[in-house]
């Protein structure tokens, strides 16, 4: 009889087992910050998911019992949440981080940062320090990135390379650059860029006029008209100290915002890094040309720039997504854990508020606003079946992170870019258990320390 029950055990039992769905992966954890339309978080949550996508959100015990894993991540003591997404860098100025400190912005520039990249920005450099970039911010938890820089074809190439998202403008400015003598150069190497990652999964190829204030008035407009032709996000920096503001209001009778509108440079995809000094009648302009900002608050304080209306600008709907800005000086860090917690402090003491610009919202900024920002909202930004897999897992088990009470809180004011753990973008994992398995840590280092002699030679004499 024994082995008869067995049998009969078997063949009751099969059905439920040949019933359960086969996922590539399920994340578990203490906690799961969907980012949803709700906002859900669930206590004892899963993510799974299949290919490039995620198939379902929700409670542990139901998911296990709905799915066959084919590997598991995360753990009792993991928060998981969607990946972070940085609206606003320059990722190849990791190689020249901290060359030049406590300065405005406009010395900074002219003084050291345009000189520099006259003398060092070749491809290979660009390379390398996209590459330490990418390693940096996938080890933060940081899956895409908006960037804006000299050679983009070739940061391109390294993004996909390290499996990160990245969203990329290349730079056009009015006067030579290391990848354009002209600024006709600068439109036409744009769009061969244009071309060639035409709809690639991973990157989205963008126009980056960099700023009114370095570019003329047909340039800024060719630049509009190549992006529209490609359905192309132009990527730009705007109002972002007092003196641009000032010396353009001198000049042009109008503020840089109505400069720009004047011109029909915001009429389209538009993103807009900073955006400091603006009044009133800028946000209603920024807001009916569903013109995104990226919210830059380390370097903005750094510079010394201001503090940005932040708490204005999500009032009246505009996508607002946080940015490091780039590491060689204006922010020496690639930390969005960082940019949350300034984000959210400095909007509460500019307001004497402290209810202002709750964790809440920043979180929303750092994810699912970011990605509207970005134009991306509807494929990542929050986790929820059927959008891309770019999931990371956060430790929860280090000293700053106990207690507990409010896992999105936590988040955003205790945790830290050192905590991320594990990393997927589109269904790839990146990270697992802090080791980068895209990129060889030891030898992108290793270049970084080489190129650093050139740095320092390139320097001395700006100093």
């Amino acid at each position: 009889m024994r082995p008869c029950f067995s049998l009969l055990w078997i063949t009751l039992a099969l059905p439920g087992l040949w019933a359960a769905e086969p996922v590539d992966w399920l994340w578990v954890g203490r906690y799961v910050i969907t980012m949803d339309a709700q906002r859900r978080v669930f206590e004892d949550g899963a993510v799974a998911v299949r290919g490039e996508r995620i198939v379902a959100v929700g409670p542990r015990a139901e998911l296990q019992r709905r799915f066959r894993p084919r590997q598991r991540l995360g753990g009792p003591n993991r928060l998981i949440a969607p990946g972070l997404v940085n609206a606003h860098t320059h990722a190849a100025m990791s190689l020249l981080r901290g060359i030049a400190a406590d300065l405005r912005l406009q010395d900074w520039l002219e003084r050291y940062i345009f000189p520099a990249e006259a003398k060092l920005v070749r491809a290979d450099f660009v390379r390398w320090g996209t590459r330490l970039a990418c390693l940096e911010m996938a080890l933060g938890g940081i899956t895409t990135y908006a960037d804006m820089y000299y050679f983009e074809e070739v940061v391109a190439e390294a993004t996909a390379e390290a499996g990160l998202r990245g969203v990329l403008g290349e730079t056009i400015l009015q006067f030579p650059a290391p990848d354009a003598a002209t600024p006709e150069e600068a439109l036409a190497y744009t769009e061969r860029f244009l071309r060639r990652f035409r709809g690639h999964p991973l990157i989205v190829a963008a126009v980056a006029p960099h700023a009114l204030y370095t570019n003329r008035d047909e340039t800024l407009q060719a630049a509009r008209d190549l992006a529209d032709r490609y359905d192309a996000p132009l990527l730009i920096h705007l109002a972002e100290t007092r003196q641009e503001r000032e010396e353009i209001l001198a000049r042009r009778k109008a503020t840089p915002v109505a400069v720009l509108d004047s011109l029909g440079v915001l009429r389209g995809r538009t993103l807009a890094a900073h955006a400091v000094w603006v009044d009133e009648s800028d946000l209603r302009i920024l807001q009916a040309r569903r013109v995104a900002v990226a919210h830059c608050p380390s370097s903005n304080m750094k510079l010394a720039s201001g503090i940005a209306p932040v708490m204005r600008m999500v009032e009246l709907g505009i996508a607002v997504g946080l940015g490091t800005d780039g590491p060689a000086g204006s922010n020496d860090d690639l930390s969005l854990f960082e940019e949350m917690d300034l984000a959210a402090k400095l909007q509460k003491v500019a307001t004497g508020n402290p209810e202002a610009l709750p964790a809440a919202r920043v979180l929303e900024m750092a994810t699912i606003q970011g990605a509207r920002a970005l134009g991306l909202d509807q494929h990542i930004g929050s986790l929820e079946a059927g959008k891309r897999a770019d999931v990371i897992s956060v430790r929860l088990d280090a000293p700053h992170a106990t207690p507990l009470y409010d896992p999105v809180s936590q988040l955003v004011y205790a945790l830290k870019s050192t905590d991320v753990e594990d990393v997927m973008v589109n269904g790839r994992l990146l990270v697992r258990g802090r080791r980068m398995l895209t990129l060889n840590p030891d030898e992108v280092l290793a270049r970084a320390a080489q190129f650093s002699a050139s740095v320092r030679e390139a320097v001395k004499p700006l100093r």
